[in-house]
């Protein structure tokens, strides 16, 4: 995502500070009940925990002297009790932080296709598919553990150092002061080690997202892999973006390795020191033995929740940078968007008006797709839109959807200035049949109904009948619940653009856009597919973009472009009479008797 690598530049400053976390807080305020819950029980197992060593501290100073003999029994049952607590908090501290972590990121996931599906298509000239498919997936991944697990035990942790801590003061001041003097040396190397795992993790999760960029490519055009004999390129170029994943990945692994043994090393380190202290301590008369047994097991606790800490904060810091990527694609805003007062669209006629439109795409800000480009189309009438590939016709079309807005001009539908209007209402009015159909990986019924999802079964299969899908359709396993396969791979090309204008008949807009929709069938599927055309063309405005000039001969009016502009505008015979590039395409497509075919 090179494009936005002033995104990335400020989302790596943010992650120095973990800020990228907070991010988390709006998904997670709306089950502050269950947060609640896991607080409680968190701070009643941190309780218990802290509490075991005054019970050992008394059971050995008081238990077992001989003049107190039947009170050990209640030290035991103290023991117990705390024992019981510590496990029903535990416990309920797991399902609590368990089913915020599921629920958070279920909703992080759901939060993110929907931002996804709401960018302008500039967004995605820029970005892979793969890319995103990752943070989705193998970063909201992360955050799991994190959310689910390992805030949960960075903060159970957190209060028992810092309960430890506390009582280790109480217990002995000498001693504890020995600690603090130690505590400089521990924390150097692990802040100078977290920042390189904070910057490895982010690397380590920008290779993984190219290993699922390359595989989902790969996959996704997996037929002309197999047919150029690809295979084994493809799988080497997997293979080389995956080691140097794994090479990454390792880099951060070692030093989150070396971190925590640092951690633990210079932890216990210091406390063996302070101990053999206080075992001299003891043997001169300062403490006794429960005194020095309470100070070890809060030490113990301490180190150990220190040691946790050290670990758990490289789980963190990964967090930090899967969040710090979602968070940049959260904070991409579509360039297409409603303006704050929407002009509504007047009645479903169809009226469609171009006015000195220039655009030219991001992508390409030197070279302009249209050039002062004015057309209109009546109600109910057919333009056709011919020229060489690159003249711009395609353009025209994803103007009118509102993927890009023009530079300059407007484009009106029914009088209004689709650039005022809700982007919702201005495609709803909006039919198309592209020249690569899309069917999804459903069934047929499903497939048509996409067009509008509250019609019934009935209008599903009267929409299929008018498409004459209905033919190919009922013979199928299943019928109009048969599955048709990933991209409709089960369906020729022919029976997938029957579909397509199936689900265009059923939706019954007033516009209709027809790009190159016979273009790649054979005579009999191209057949069948104009007849259906024919059928889907009554009483609607229709804008056709065509190569094949038969296809359009029968057109209300051609417009004729060329590099971006409208170089002519009438009919069939009109434009032959004109000379100029359409004529020579009639010329090359029909020979010398182009009029005399054409009207065939």
């Amino acid at each position: 995502m090179t494009p936005h690598a002033s995104t990335y530049d400020t989302a790596a400053k943010r992650s120095r500070d973990m800020r990228p976390l907070k991010g988390l807080l709006p998904f997670m305020l709306p089950y502050r009940g269950m947060v609640g819950v896991a607080v409680l029980a968190l701070l009643a197992a941190a309780g218990a925990t802290l509490s075991l060593p005054v019970a050992v501290r008394h059971m050995i100073d008081r238990g077992f002297s001989q003049d107190s003999a039947a009170s050990i029994d209640s030290y035991f049952i103290a023991l117990f009790i705390i024992a019981g607590i510590l496990a029903l908090a535990t416990a309920a501290r797991y399902y609590a932080v368990t089913w915020l972590g599921e629920r958070v990121v279920a909703d992080i996931r759901s939060r993110v296709f929907g931002h996804m599906l709401s960018l302008s298509a500039s967004f995605y000239e820029s970005t892979r598919t793969g890319e995103v498919l990752s943070r989705l997936t193998t970063d909201t991944t992360v955050l799991q553990s994190v959310v689910g697990s390992g805030a949960s035990v960075a903060l159970r942790n957190f209060l028992l150092l810092l309960g430890g801590f506390v009582m280790l003061v109480i217990t002995s001041p000498k001693l504890t002061g020995l600690i603090v003097v130690m505590i400089p040396v521990v924390l150097l190397p692990l802040i100078l080690f977290g920042r390189r795992v904070r910057k490895l993790s982010r690397l380590s999760q920008d290779r993984i997202a190219d290993t699922a960029a390359l595989a989902n490519e790969a996959l996704t055009a997996i037929q002309i892999v197999q047919a150029y004999v690809r295979e084994a390129w493809e799988a080497a170029r997997f293979r080389d973006a995956v080691e140097e994943s794994f090479l990454t990945a390792l880099k951060r692994i070692r030093a989150r390795a070396l971190l925590t043994a640092i951690a633990i090393m210079f932890v216990f380190g210091s406390i063996v020191s302070v101990l053999w202290f206080g075992a001299t301590s003891v043997i001169e008369g300062r403490m006794t033995g429960g005194e020095l047994g309470q100070f070890v097991l809060y030490a113990i606790v301490t180190a150990g929740a220190f040691a946790a800490l050290s670990e758990v904060w490289g789980e963190v810091q990964r967090a930090a940078g899967a969040m710090e990527r979602i968070l940049e694609l959260l904070d991409t805003r579509p360039e297409i968007a409603d303006p704050e007062d929407p002009l509504p669209l007047a009645d479903r006629q169809g009226h469609i008006e171009a006015h000195q439109v220039s655009f030219c795409y991001p992508s390409r800000p030197d070279e302009r797709a249209l050039d002062d480009v004015s057309f209109q189309v009546n109600p109910g009438e057919s333009v056709a839109l011919v020229g060489a590939s690159g003249a711009g016709k395609t353009t025209v079309f994803r103007l009118l959807l509102r993927f890009y807005d023009p530079d300059s001009g407007v484009i009106r539908i029914d009088g209004t200035d689709i650039g005022k209007a809700r982007i919702a209402e201005v495609r709803d009015r909006i039919g198309i049949v592209p020249q690569e159909t899309v069917i999804f990986s459903a069934s047929a019924r499903e497939n048509i109904r996409y067009g509008r999802p509250e019609a019934t079964d009935d209008e599903v299969i009267r929409a299929a009948q008018a498409a004459l899908a209905d033919e190919f359709i009922r013979p199928l396993p299943g019928g109009y619940d048969a599955y048709l396969g990933e991209r409709g791979v089960r369906l020729s090309g022919g029976q997938r653009q029957r579909i397509a204008i199936a689900r265009a008949i059923l939706k019954n807009p007033p516009v209709l856009l027809l790009d190159e929709a016979t273009s790649s069938l054979d005579a009999e599927s191209e057949r069948k597919v104009q007849e259906a055309l024919d059928r889907l063309l009554e009483d609607r405005t229709t804008l056709i973009i065509a190569h094949r000039l038969a296809t359009v001969v029968k057109a209300d009016r051609i417009i004729v472009m060329d590099r971006g502009r409208v170089v002519a505008t009438g009919t069939h015979n009109e434009l032959l009479s004109q000379g100029g590039i359409y004529a020579r395409l009639a010329e090359l497509q029909f020979g010398h008797d182009a009029p005399a075919r054409a009207a065939v």
